[in-house]
């Protein structure tokens, strides 16, 4: 028998299948990722904007189900501008990141969630802290996470080095999150880049030609 009217299946959650990372440098942090969220194997958005903003100068990167990473990063931004005004002054990054663990942690049987938060304080300057599924927390000179990060695992820790420059962490993000893209079905659209220091972020957008090409593909 042929059924009609059948209803859709909407029982496949968003999810963000993902190529985020971010980089410390001295006075600063470079974050990047790619921009295509998927539900299932359909595309639902190539450009989707990965790179949260939770204060001035502390950003996280999301990858997971993008309802869960929202709303985590909404709680979290919530939090930390009561607790601005309560301290009258900017937060550490450290903070926002203890609470994306709790929030994370504490919820971890209902939550797909995983974190990159990053960011410049005075007391500590730039700093990656990494709260992957299931709630842990590590600082980290570099993080990487979602769907794409097993393809790239051997490029990041062959490349990376101690005391990168601004411009040496970008071209690392940049080429990591291409390599990524090329490799990870889940990943693609364009690449978001930004740079948070002491005087704020300046973000950018790599897209078409300008995506960096590995061995012609």
């Amino acid at each position: 028998m042929v059924a009609f009217n059948k209803q859709p299946d909407i029982s496949n959650e968003l999810l963000t299948g993902t190529t985020i990372m971010a980089v410390e440098f001295e006075g600063g942090v470079v974050i990047g990722a790619d921009s295509r969220t998927t539900t299932g194997s359909y595309i639902a958005n190539r450009v989707t904007d990965k790179l949260t903003p939770i204060t001035e100068h502390i950003y996280c990167c999301r990858s997971g189900s993008a309802a869960d990473t929202q709303a985590v990063a909404d709680l979290v931004k919530y939090y930390l501008e009561y607790h601005s005004i309560e301290l009258e002054e900017e937060v550490l990054v450290k903070t926002a990141a203890r609470i994306f663990q709790r929030l994370c942690y504490f919820n971890r049987d209902n939550l797909t969630a995983g974190i990159i938060c990053a960011g410049f304080d005075k007391e500590n300057g730039g700093q990656v802290y990494s709260i992957p599924l299931g709630g842990m927390c590590i600082r980290q000179p570099f993080a990487i996470g979602g769907s794409g990060s097993s393809y790239i695992y051997g490029y990041c820790d062959s490349n990376y080095r101690q005391g990168m420059s601004k411009e040496e962490c970008l071209n690392f993000c940049k080429n990591a999150v291409a390599l990524a893209m090329n490799r990870d079905g889940s990943s693609g659209g364009v690449i978001r880049l930004a740079v948070i220091d002491q005087s704020g972020i300046r973000r950018e957008v790599v897209s078409g030609k300008e995506i960096p090409v590995f061995n012609g593909i």
